[in-house]
């Protein structure tokens, strides 16, 4: 029984990881190659414009900032962080900024899941995968938020193990040294949080997700733009 938990547990967290990477990145290509007319985000402001400006800037700023948290928080070396601030600040730290910006993509992604699911135009037009990623993104945030009780109840007690761990953990995947040991005395739920984000990763491709990848960096380095409203244009002609 104990040598088959560690077989599960290598497969989850040793192998799936790669699985999922692969296929991101392998499927990102191919659909960009091959079906470039399907690489888009498919608004759905044109049919509904309902509370769709409130939810989307709420869901986006909010996981923007909870992706790149988590892209410094566990790729940064143990070592950088010692400099900066011990591991109960950063466990403190990491706490504060995912509860308030993880609350902000709840707000906004349940918004967002309520147009495509009950909206009646929104979602007869949606396909499956639409409906599916939203669910899953949603469930994804869920799992994140219900971690911080359990991580404010570890640094309560002065123990900052599931943030190393957890550091670690990604930390030789990305360096391709897999350890999953490293999750072995982790809480379930950050266990299952953590499958859902991989699983985000593997069905990137087949998804409106793609269309991250054309974000538009250059927007902020364009030059300015002069706005005149016709009223204005108006009276300075006569």
């Amino acid at each position: 029984m104990g040598e088959n938990v560690i077989s599960l547990n290598n497969l989850l967290f040793g192998v799936y990881p790669y699985v999922c990477l692969v296929v991101f990145a392998l499927g990102s290509w191919l659909r960009f190659d091959r079906e470039q007319y399907s690489w888009k985000s498919d608004s759905s402001q044109l049919l509904s414009g309902a509370n769709m400006r409130l939810g989307s800037n709420f869901f986006h700023y909010g996981v923007i900032f909870i992706f790149f948290g988590h892209l410094v928080g566990l790729l940064t070396p143990h070592w950088i962080f010692q400099l900066l601030m011990g591991d109960l600040a950063h466990q403190y730290f990491a706490i504060s900024a995912g509860t308030i910006f993880g609350i902000a993509a709840f707000f906004g992604g349940s918004i967002l899941l309520y147009r495509r699911f009950f909206n009646e135009r929104i979602s007869l037009t949606s396909r499956a995968s639409d409906k599916f990623v939203i669910f899953w993104v949603m469930l994804t945030l869920t799992l994140g938020l219900l971690t911080i009780p359990v991580s404010l109840g570890h640094a309560g007690h002065g123990d900052p193990r599931v943030v190393t761990a957890m550091a670690e953990w990604i930390q030789s995947i990305i360096y391709l040294y897999p350890t999953p040991d490293y999750l072995e005395g982790v809480d379930l739920i950050f266990k299952l949080h953590v499958l859902c984000g991989m699983t985000l990763f593997l069905v990137f491709p087949f998804t409106r997700l793609v269309h991250i990848w054309s974000m538009p960096f250059g927007y902020l380095g364009r030059a300015y733009q002069i706005v005149r409203s016709k009223k204005l244009k108006y009276q300075e002609l006569n």
